[in-house]
């Protein structure tokens, strides 16, 4: 008789399923997810399986765009940060919170973003794992991160996006354990 399965899987390392008190246990040998083992999908998934599914639009402004014209692409593209460049490098970052902050200080809306984005901009890789990832961005309390690689803008990840692979990667799961336990 199964008494519990027993799921662990650490980024980086094979994903391993273990059937306690009825079966031996199992490996399913691969570093990335695979169809048979899909409760390792989001340890498994990068940025870049993200950006896949997502598409790799960003929306930008040049840093010399006024709050007023961000405030109607953030309206207009019903997002909550802009990515700001300078020429194709990636100069800021600007989001909903840094306007309110920037209205409340008395300030216009004819002010350039430079008054306003966060130069100081973190960024991950294609290559990010999306469990690193949901860490950086908690801890670091950032909703959007750009996507650089090899100096260029690739995409922009959101904690929903982060949030959203999460829960189809727990529904991947139950789907899986459901599937297991009928056999």
């Amino acid at each position: 008789m199964l008494s519990h399965i027993v799921l662990s899987c650490h980024a980086g390392s094979k994903c391993h399923t273990e059937l306690v008190a009825s079966h031996p246990s199992q490996e399913c040998g691969n570093d990335r997810v695979t169809s048979r083992h899909p409760v390792c999908y989001f340890h498994a998934m990068r940025v870049a399986d993200l950006i896949k599914k997502k598409g790799s639009t960003v929306t930008t402004l040049p840093a010399t765009a006024t709050v007023a014209e961000l405030l109607e692409t953030l309206d207009d593209a019903k997002i909550g940060a802009v990515v700001v460049l300078d020429g194709d490098d990636v100069a800021g970052i600007v989001s909903e919170r840094d306007v309110v902050h920037h209205l409340r200080g008395g300030r216009d809306q004819s002010a350039a973003l430079t008054d306003l984005m966060t130069t100081d901009v973190k960024t991950c890789t294609l290559e990010d794992d999306l469990t690193h990832l949901a860490t950086t961005m908690t801890e670091g309390r950032f909703r959007h991160l750009p996507v650089v690689q090899d100096g260029r803008l690739e995409g922009i990840v959101s904690i929903g996006d982060v949030v959203k692979a999460r829960l189809d990667a727990l529904e991947a799961e139950r789907d899986h354990l459901e599937s297991y336990l009928r056999q």
